[in-house]
């Protein structure tokens, strides 16, 4: 059931999710800009890296599905503020921790309370809005959810300028406690009235999936592919996702009905967001760091680099989806995938030496991208189902969304990795074997008092490092700028013509409804 509000509670109502989405949107562009502090004060290497930036991700993402269908049973308010009280008190305990382990451990449970937040700001958005303004309402969720992304780095960096990493961590705080003080005041309960049984195998399934496939992508270029931990890791999550989609297929009462996917709208919509994050976030983690070991910029210089992109990303990611009403979703969304793809092109003709003309044109093409193509997917899945499922449409946007995240900064960031391992072997050659493989773990280890210590010739070494680290940014980014490419030709051919509602499938015969509740 939901309440019918007032104008003015509900921009109060919009305020305060897009509140609680920076909330956890910031959670990882952020960090990234903190990783180089945090690998000099830690002692991480590019692995460890990777994972205290995906062990959030993963669990969000595996968590998403289950998270949304809870909202819509017990009430999306109560399973809001969980989620911030969740993620603040972890968030808090990190910014006490002192070796990565602790960190990986503390950013997956920060990650439980995100997968919490994110299904339900949109799916309190799609049931508290009226049908005429939930379209510019969701524009602005995807604008935060965008933008915010780089708002959130620009803070960060501020903090960093004049305090420890840690203080990234009390930022995450302070924004999980005015999110939880605003959705206490203004957030409706809001929840389905006939609730289907939970389907906890799915949910279980689902995090297997996402978190075997990652783990596997992650390790399997720091252990070799012949090491059985990584490779059972990747085979089970393959499996599990196997498993996942034929018991969700003969469900009766399914966390993800697959036959939802024959509907253009949600399959598209899905395909297209899970690619823009694969993107965005593996560009995020690559490029911080570029900007900062390679290109030797400050942590708010790095971020300052990046501070045209809300100006541009929010205000038309307000007006996309009505762009994409007039001139149809597989011709705007196509086009703002191209421009990503586009972007990155642009970025791999960086060198060492920043030119920021290269990176602003980049960082201009990759906002309007990311704009035209993230609004209308969203539109497009959240109307594809009816009122009583905005939950599940908002969990499978997310989830779209975070399982993009996790796979682009796996995936872009193995490569990454692997091509700065193999770059850098011939610099270190004649060095001592822990100096040496301290260098071949993190580009991080060539800024450190053993290294200055060799004097001139040093020099060799972190130039080596540096070109090697940028060739692997580079081989990077025109790899996902391919996987766009490809995924631009596939919305433009199979896409919906409009992000108008489409009449999802029929339930299979042997579910039958819910009996009425009081």
């Amino acid at each position: 059931m939901t309440e019918t509000l007032t104008p003015r509670r509900t921009r109060l109502v919009l305020l305060v999710v897009s509140l609680s989405l920076m909330t956890v949107v910031s959670a990882v562009s952020g960090l990234n800009v903190a990783l180089p502090s945090l690998a000099r004060a830690t002692g991480a290497s590019q692995t460890e890296l990777t994972w205290i930036v995906d062990a959030y991700t993963v669990i969000f993402a595996g968590l998403l599905l289950a998270s949304g269908a809870i909202g819509d049973r017990v009430g999306r308010k109560g399973v809001l503020l969980v989620g911030l009280a969740i993620f603040g008190v972890a968030a808090g305990a990190a910014a006490f921790a002192e070796d990565p382990e602790t960190l990986i451990a503390l950013r997956a449970v920060m990650g439980i309370g995100a997968a919490a937040i994110m299904p339900t700001t949109l799916s309190v958005i799609t049931t508290t809005f009226p049908e005429s303004e939930r379209g510019k309402a969701v524009g602005v969720w995807v604008g935060v959810a965008g933008g915010g992304a780089a708002i959130g780095v620009f803070v960060a960096a501020v903090l960093l300028q004049w305090f420890e990493w840690p203080s990234f961590f009390w930022l995450n705080v302070s924004l999980a406690a005015i999110g939880f003080v605003g959705t206490a005041l203004v957030v409706p309960q809001g929840r389905d009235e006939h609730p289907p049984r939970f389907d906890g195998l799915g949910a279980v399934l689902s995090l297997l999936a996402v978190g075997g496939i990652v783990f596997g992508i992650i390790e399997i270029p720091e252990r070799g592919w012949d090491d059985p931990l990584a490779l059972g890791a990747l085979a089970v999550g393959l499996a599990a996702l196997v498993a996942f989609v034929l018991w969700e297929w003969r469900s009766p009462a399914p966390l993800l009905d697959p036959r939802l996917f024959r509907v253009r709208g949600f399959s598209m919509g899905s395909l297209s967001l899970s690619v823009q994050f694969f993107a965005a976030f593996g560009f995020f983690f690559a490029a911080l760091q570029y900007l900062q070991f390679v290109a030797g910029l400050s942590p708010l210089w790095a971020a300052a680099c990046l501070l045209p992109m809300p100006f541009i990303l929010i205000p038309l990611a307000r007006v996309s989806p009505r762009l994409a009403e007039r001139f149809g979703y597989r011709r705007v969304a196509p086009v703002g995938l191209l421009l990503i793809a586009a972007a990155f092109v642009v970025f791999a003709q960086l060198e060492v030496e920043l030119n920021y003309a290269v990176f602003g044109t980049g960082i201009v093409l990759f906002a309007i991208g990311m704009a035209l193509s993230g609004a209308p997917s969203t539109t497009a899945i959240t109307q594809s189902l009816p009122a009583s499922k905005q939950g599940v449409a908002s969990a499978v946007n997310d989830t779209a969304r975070e399982f993009g995240s996790a796979l682009g900064i796996a995936v872009l960031g193995s490569i990454l990795t692997a091509t700065y391992k193999s770059g850098v072997q011939d610099a270190i050659a004649g060095l001592p074997p822990t100096i040496a493989s301290a260098i071949e773990s993190s580009i991080a280890f060539t800024q450190s008092p053993r290294v200055a210590d060799f004097g001139a010739a040093a020099t060799p070494i972190i130039a080596a490092a540096k070109e090697s680290f940028l060739s692997g940014v580079t081989t990077a980014l025109l790899t996902a700028a391919c996987v766009l490419t490809v995924t631009a030709l596939l919305t433009a051919t199979f896409g919906p013509r409009r992000p108008s509602p489409d009449a999802p499938p029929p339930p299979p015969a042997s579910v039958t409804p819910p009996p009425p509740t009081r």
